[in-house]
């Protein structure tokens, strides 16, 4: 674990102000900065409309992996619940917690180890999670060549591209690696050197027999003939909390409408992808990624939603906290466990799928 983090955290408050889009930015809980990169919305150029509260969402990235809060915005149903919402990407996690503990923005979405960092650095008035949206890890297992009987033993005496260290993604492979009796640092190599958004690349060029990738990446590498995506890292590490929303207790306990209200909005996008095909979601969130072609966007739509990425509701469970402290001390990310009582709240999503 970061032991300085909440001191880092607030001493990176000064360089928000240079906070602006996702462009040519690859974050540790999924999304791509070159195919997925979306500069802020609209809305943040425009003035507050009447008779809506303008809330600030910061999101550790613009990813397709996000899909059901794009649903929410492209149908309104944010502006049908009175917010108008400002969203802002964040250039990773640290950036969107320091974000919210700042109150430069009012809530944050990112992957929920960061409340569980700053609630262990002693923070008093700590982030709380009161709605997750995603339930599988985002990224994909690829190789060089068709494996249709692929195990986890084939990765062994490999180099694998991987991610940094303490990173969400690497912690994940890590720990499946580890359920499935294969030490990751003697039964395998995994190359940790190569920036998080050119791993597709150096694999591409020859680097690696395998690669661990988020979308795009997986999808372009299959469709260049480079690679092929041979394991989910989603299904495999189980029900994951992978990203989820929070806001400081303080601002939950002052603002409790606007929660809601954003749970509702949120809850009707849930709605939304559990009710629709991929073609029918790819085509609404489509204006949220326009350098990338609809039929991308639809190919990579369908492999979330086959693989159960989206919950069908937005409640957090106290099982999936636990595997995520079980995958944090695993990596040994982890010096103390949280309460999940103190870290998390589903008052507004239990009211939400009523």
């Amino acid at each position: 674990m970061k032991k300085r983090l909440l001191a880092s955290l607030l001493s990176a408050v000064l360089a928000l102000s240079l906070l602006a889009g996702c462009s040519g930015w690859q974050d540790n809980n999924g999304g791509s900065a070159s195919d997925n990169a979306s500069t802020e919305t609209d809305t943040a150029e425009k003035e507050e409309e009447p008779g809506l509260t303008k809330i600030t969402l910061n999101e550790v990235a613009h990813s397709i992996f996000y899909a059901p809060m794009y649903v929410a915005i492209e149908e309104d149903y944010f502006a049908d619940e009175g917010i108008e919402l400002d969203l802002v990407c964040g250039f990773g996690a640290d950036k969107t917690m320091t974000a919210v503990i700042s109150g430069e923005a009012d809530i944050g979405f990112m992957g929920s180890e960061a409340s569980i960092y700053t609630y262990n650095e002693g923070a008093t008035d700590y982030v709380v999670n009161f709605a997750q949206l995603t339930q599988r890890a985002g990224n994909f297992l690829v190789a060089r060549e068709e494996m249709p009987d692929f195990t986890w033993d084939d990765l062994k005496g490999s180099l694998v591209l991987g991610g940094r260290k303490g990173g969400m993604p690497e912690m994940v492979f890590e720990y499946i690696l580890k359920e499935n009796g294969i030490d990751p640092e003697t039964d395998l190599e995994i190359n940790q050197n190569i920036d998080f958004g050119s791993t597709a690349a150096a694999f591409s060029e020859g680097q690696g027999d395998f690669t661990v990738e988020f979308e795009p990446g997986a999808t372009s590498l299959e469709s260049e003939g480079k690679g092929y995506v041979v394991a989910s890292l989603g299904e495999d590490s189980g029900y994951v909390p992978y990203t989820a929303f929070s806001a400081k207790k303080s601002y939950i306990d002052e603002n409790p409408d606007i929660i809601q209200g954003f749970t509702n909005a949120l809850q009707k996008g849930m709605d939304y992808v559990q009710t629709h095909t991929p073609e029918e979601i790819a085509k609404v969130i489509e204006p949220q990624f326009p350098e990338t072609d609809l039929d991308t966007i639809t190919t990579i739509v369908t492999r979330y939603y086959d693989q159960d990425t989206w919950k069908s509701n937005l409640i957090f469970e106290q099982s999936s906290f636990d595997l995520l402290q079980d995958i944090l001390e695993s990596a040994g990310e982890l010096e103390q466990r949280a309460p999940y009582e103190d870290l998390v709240t589903t008052a507004f999503t239990a009211k939400a799928t009523q």
